[in-house]
């Protein structure tokens, strides 16, 4: 039996006055095309401390390959991960389109790939970093993606947290000022990245890319996605993927899972 509009948007919650979860539900449910971005880790997936373990929820796969076959929705995945270690998560075939390393990397759906392009400068820093990040720091614990070097230090005792924490700080301070790197701290680590782009840039790409009317929502949780949150105001629904709220420019809060397979599960009714 179809959901009312009162149900099928009750577990999303405004986060500021002005959002009408009816209009909500009445846009999805009615529009012609859409396109529909998702952060991954703590949005499709759970933070989990091996990342190669970071699966979807269970029936996000299904629900996602579903949308993909029916044509009428864009799936695109936005992601710091790098756009290799997120095949294997995601599980789909065919896959969505991907946008990886905050914007860096580039898949689009029929296959062709575009990888990032940052100058030597840059790329010097991110390997002298990771060189020093192997010396001081167990393997387990870092990342070395196509535009950025992280170490994680999540599922670690307090006390090791506080002192990797420490001793990074230390070294990558340096880089705050600096205009040709971004430094991120994230939920269970910090990275260095090559500035330049974000997942706001993907955004504003991709909105250049649609038909006028199309209804675009971007789902995301983390501090990263406040730039894809920005680059839509005004143009769609902003879903902040979280338990409880944090300030942000999102206008619904969805807690994770079930009421991110309710999201989901009112998209493909529209389609």
């Amino acid at each position: 039996m179809t959901e009312s509009p009162a149900n099928s948007t009750s577990r999303l919650q405004p986060l500021h006055e002005g959002v009408d979860l009816s209009a909500v539900d009445r846009s999805i449910r009615k529009r012609a095309g859409g396109m529909l971005l998702l952060d991954y880790d703590g949005t499709l997936a759970p933070f989990v401390e091996q990342r190669d373990r970071a699966f979807p929820y269970p029936g996000i796969r299904e629900m996602l390959g579903e949308l993909i076959a029916q044509h009428r929705t864009r799936v695109v995945i936005i992601s710091g991960r790098a756009v290799e270690d997120l095949r294997p998560l995601l599980g789909i075939d065919p896959l969505p389109e991907i946008w990886g390393s905050h914007g860096w990397e580039r898949l689009h759906a029929d296959g062709r790939y575009e990888g990032p392009n940052f100058t030597f400068q840059q790329k010097q820093i991110l390997d002298s970093e990771w060189d020093w990040l192997q010396k001081h720091f167990d393997a387990a614990r870092l990342e070395h993606k196509p535009a950025s070097v992280a170490l994680h230090w999540r599922g670690q005792p307090a006390e090791t947290q506080t002192h990797m924490q420490e001793v990074l700080g230390e070294r990558w301070n340096r880089y705050r000022t600096d205009p040709a790197l971004d430094l991120h701290a994230f939920d269970g680590g910090l990275e260095l990245r090559a500035a330049g782009k974000n997942k706001g840039d993907a955004v504003r790409t991709l909105l250049h890319e649609i038909m006028e009317g199309d209804v675009v929502a971007y789902c995301g949780d983390d501090a990263t996605d406040e730039d894809a949150f920005e680059a839509l105001e005004g143009r769609g629904l902003r879903v902040l993927v979280r338990g409880t709220p944090r300030p942000s420019h999102a206008d619904v809060l969805c807690p994770p899972p079930d009421a991110l397979i309710g999201f989901l599960s009112l998209w493909m009714e529209g389609d």
